[in-house]
């Protein structure tokens, strides 16, 4: 197996539901950030072999291959093929795995790796109407929950308290507009030109130039106490839970060879990476087994990793695996996650992975860990070291 670097990680700005980015089609949102990240790369676009992009709701605006369509949009060479796939949440980091195996394989020498979700315009499952995902055989071996119950269900287990719940949840607000007000993000994320909708999401023909996530808010333990819980639990509220965004995001690898061909320059290493199926009944606890895995296949351990990012799908679920991993608490997550900035869930993936690595260029830590919980059981796992 051969080395696979990084060679350039990029992000959109995450918007809101229905914000600054709502009124862009997807594939021009992708477009945007595939182009974002050629460019800051210095790459000629035609030198990559192969796209691989992750999206959940492949419906609508968000069907035919958007990543192809997406690059295909942006006027970008035809000769580059492209493929979506969808591993739920954690659909972009999958990708990128998929992508490092093309690459560390011998089949390809440079890949992008990227992920789409506009939430705003395609639902989370959209692309279930019409007809249930689940069969009759299904449920003869496993009881359908929802994401909610799944993180109530491990809250239970893990002993985590509504109060715990909402203190992380102000953690996470608090670190992200900590981050942007100390410029953190700004080498990450990539500015997009958006279309300006009006009231009635009519557009108005001006265009706006987004460069900040939109879902930063301020509050308090006092005003998270006061929010009811969602439906299916009574623990987790809007303020401990994911927001309903949009983003994109990519992340180019390339061989030695490649990197050498372009004349770019490495910035990390992918150490190893993995996906493991879970319960898909609790469904979220697969950060667990994946970073145990990766861990193992590394020859590290938790204390070596300088920085975590671990989706914050919801409260729960992070501090079930800060409980059982053990990790260093002040790595985790310290520039908040979606609970603040949100989650696009074909974008984050990836876009963890741009946060990791441009926190590692920060603070000059070697490594970083990369995990995600995702619908119907399944949960990722990277470990990356800067160079």
């Amino acid at each position: 197996m051969r080395d696979v670097y990084i060679i350039e990680a990029a992000r959109s700005p995450i918007g809101r539901r229905g914000g600054d980015l709502a009124a862009m089609h997807p594939a021009d949102l992708l477009g945007a950030v595939q182009q974002g990240a050629v460019d800051r790369a210095n790459l000629d676009p035609g030198q990559i072999g192969q796209l691989i992009g992750g999206c959940v709701s492949q419906v609508g605006e968000q069907s035919f291959d958007i990543t192809r369509t997406a690059w295909l949009s942006r006027g970008l060479p035809l000769e580059v093929p492209a493929t979506t796939i969808d591993s739920q949440c954690g659909s972009s980091q999958q990708a990128t795995t998929l992508a490092a195996g093309l690459v560390g394989s011998g089949l390809e020498d440079v890949v992008m790796a990227c992920g789409v979700e506009m939430m705003t315009r395609v639902p989370l499952g959209s692309n279930m109407q019409g007809g249930s995902p689940l069969s009759k055989s299904y449920g003869e071996h496993y009881a359908f929950k929802s994401q909610f119950q799944g993180a109530q269900m491990i809250a239970e287990e893990y002993g985590i308290t509504r109060d715990d719940t909402d203190r992380f949840g102000l953690r996470s607000q608090e670190l992200a507009a900590a981050a942007w007000e100390a410029g953190y993000f700004d080498a990450e994320v990539v500015p997009v030109e958006a279309p300006v909708a009006d009231a009635e999401g009519k557009l108005t023909g001006e265009m706006r130039t987004v460069t900040r996530d939109g879902g930063l808010r301020k509050t308090s333990l006092e005003k998270l106490a006061a929010l009811d819980p969602a439906p299916g639990n009574d623990l987790h509220t809007a303020g401990t839970s994911s927001q309903v965004s949009d983003g994109a995001s990519a992340v180019i690898v390339a061989s030695e060879e490649g990197v050498k061909r372009l004349g770019a320059t490495p910035r990390a290493r992918i150490v190893t990476s993995t996906l493991v199926g879970v319960d898909p009944v609790t469904m979220l606890k697969g950060p667990i087994p994946a970073t145990r895995k990766v861990l193992k296949t590394a020859g590290l351990s938790i204390e070596d990793m300088d920085t975590c990012e671990v989706n914050e799908a919801f409260a729960s679920v992070v501090l079930a695996w800060m409980k059982d991993c053990k990790p260093v608490e002040s790595r985790v997550n310290p520039q908040g996650g979606a609970i603040a900035i949100g989650h696009p869930t074909g974008c984050t993936g990836a876009r963890l992975i741009t946060t990791a690595l441009h926190t590692l260029e920060r603070t000059g830590g070697r490594y970083g860990l990369i995990s995600m919980c995702c619908g119907g059981g399944l949960g990722t796992g990277t470990i990356i070291e800067r160079l």
